[in-house]
């Protein structure tokens, strides 16, 4: 394992170093409060795009690219400062949007599941065998994933401070309903009940969002709650490889997102557009007048192209404006 050397370094020095490196500093006291608002690190991952490459051929005769130190001719700090404002607003939006989704995804798996009972989140017979079963593995024996679910959800009900959850706690012997409990819920307690739950019920829910399967459902809200996660706790976002992107439908099944499977490129595949577009989507099923799709166009037509980056970089597809799924 490589020890790391490398040297603590002041703002001043930070700023030398990046100037030797191709960055253009207009503004020397500009550069230092910006590097002391958020850290040279956090900079130069954004600077990541304009960093100069080249081309080789390995050992084993692949096609390969190698990033290099400097940047590419022309780089400023304005580049780096601009698209930085873009991803805070690309994130706020996100956030917003998620939001949307997640309120109403709440009220839905309360409305469905609650028609069994008010208790039917700690019933297994509401859920798949795959979600209620104990691993036997004596290698590696551990409890179901949904006693997990229901340990995850207590500690969570433990640590509110809701007056309605301590209501419950005092009178109710610490019993919340379904339908008052999806109030504390996030995004991810959520996605991992809605992908346990009997194919009816998911179906159900699905279909009131507009999406043909479970399957898809449960892809789209493990995608919406990774880039809910990578905004909330403030990282970059515009150029980042998904880790979870959402499951593409097949040909004719959402005609909005048809366009998503033309895509065959690393970008286009596991880009932030295709998580965009599916909050596009879903909230056409929550707010008809598609009021966060136009704030999003907006921002999308307002994103700062230069020499190293195209509105590509966030892999949407070329004249992605004249798309329905973005038409009011």
């Amino acid at each position: 394992m490589v020890e790391y050397t490398k040297p603590w370094l002041p703002v001043d020095e930070q700023i030398e170093r990046l100037a030797s490196r191709g960055v253009v500093m207009e503004d020397h006291d500009r550069a230092s409060v910006l590097l002391q608002a958020i850290g040279y690190y956090r900079l130069t991952g954004y600077l990541y795009p304009f960093r100069e490459s080249e081309h080789f051929v390995d050992g084993e005769g692949n096609a390969r690219t190698r990033v290099l130190g400097g940047y590419l001719a022309g780089t400023t700090l304005r580049h780096a400062e601009e698209i930085i404002d873009f991803d805070r607003r690309l994130r706020m939006l996100v956030m917003d949007g998620v939001e949307r989704i997640e309120v109403a995804l709440r009220m839905r798996i309360g409305y469905v599941l609650g028609r069994t009972s008010a208790f039917a989140h700690e019933n297994p017979s509401c859920f798949t065998t795959t979600f209620t079963a104990a691993s036997t593995d004596v290698r590696r024996p551990a409890p179901s994933k949904h006693v997990r679910w229901l340990e995850r959800v207590s500690a969570r009900k433990a640590s509110s401070d809701e007056r309605f959850v301590e209501h419950f706690r005092e009178k109710y012997d610490d019993r919340v309903p379904l339908w008052a409990l999806t109030e504390i819920l996030e995004l991810g307690h959520l996605a991992v009940l809605y992908t346990g739950m009997n194919q009816k019920d998911a179906e159900e829910i699905a279909s009131a969002f507009g999406v043909p399967t479970k399957r898809l459902m449960s892809s789209w809200l493990a995608s919406l709650n990774y880039v809910r996660n990578v905004s909330a706790h403030h990282a970059r976002l515009f150029n980042r490889k998904l880790q979870n992107a959402p499951s593409r439908p097949k040909a004719g099944q959402v005609l909005l997102l048809d366009h998503l499977r033309d895509e065959s490129t690393a970008k286009g595949v596991f880009g932030t557009y295709n998580a965009l577009a599916v909050i596009g989507y879903l909230l056409r099923s929550i707010e008809p007048d598609a009021e966060w799709t136009a704030r999003l166009s907006s921002l999308l037509r307002e994103f700062p192209a230069s020499h190293a980056l195209t509105i590509e970089s966030v892999g949407a597809p070329r004249r992605w404006e004249e798309l329905d799924l973005w038409r009011p």
